[in-house]
């Protein structure tokens, strides 16, 4: 019991991880389902294991450091094994639009100087690379394209 705790210990001091995730690591290990089942019960006794916790970590993470949709950071967490409950509940929050418009009022620097069609390619291709619908990128690059518009006016 105690090998397979501190197995878990160690996979868990990198960064919090899903039961599931924690599950396969200790069956990767060579650990039998019974001594898993009784690890995972002890590391939730602990508060080390909590999906809750850990998509609420995962959606902070991925919005503070490499902000995504909300589509994408969902498939991420189902990825993880996430419960679909836990999922929806811990990302029903979130802002596609306001998401976007930060990325690409992040970009904008490197934007400035473009035409309207090289402008409209570039940012609705980085936004759809960061999971943003067709819909989502149309209305951040036009909002964007009309604010750029309207400092060109005041210069």
């Amino acid at each position: 019991m105690q090998d397979s705790l501190n197995a878990a210990y160690r996979y868990l001091s990198y960064r919090p991880r899903s039961e599931a995730e924690i599950r396969l690591q200790l069956r990767r290990r060579g650990f039998d389902d019974e001594l898993v089942k009784t690890t995972i019960i002890r590391l939730r006794e602990q508060e080390l294991s909590d999906d809750v916790a850990f998509a609420r970590f995962w959606r902070d993470n991925r919005l503070a450091f490499k902000p995504k949709s909300k589509r994408l950071i969902q498939k991420e967490l189902r990825e993880k094994k996430v419960a679909s409950e836990i999922v929806d509940q811990v990302t029903a929050d979130i802002d596609d639009d306001a998401i976007a418009y930060r990325l690409g009022s992040d970009r904008m620097p490197s934007l400035v100087r473009l035409d309207y069609r090289d402008f409209h390619r570039r940012l609705s291709g980085y936004l759809s690379y960061r999971g943003f619908s067709h819909e989502v990128a149309r209305r951040t690059v036009a909002r964007l394209w009309r604010e750029h518009q309207g400092e060109d006016c005041l210069t």
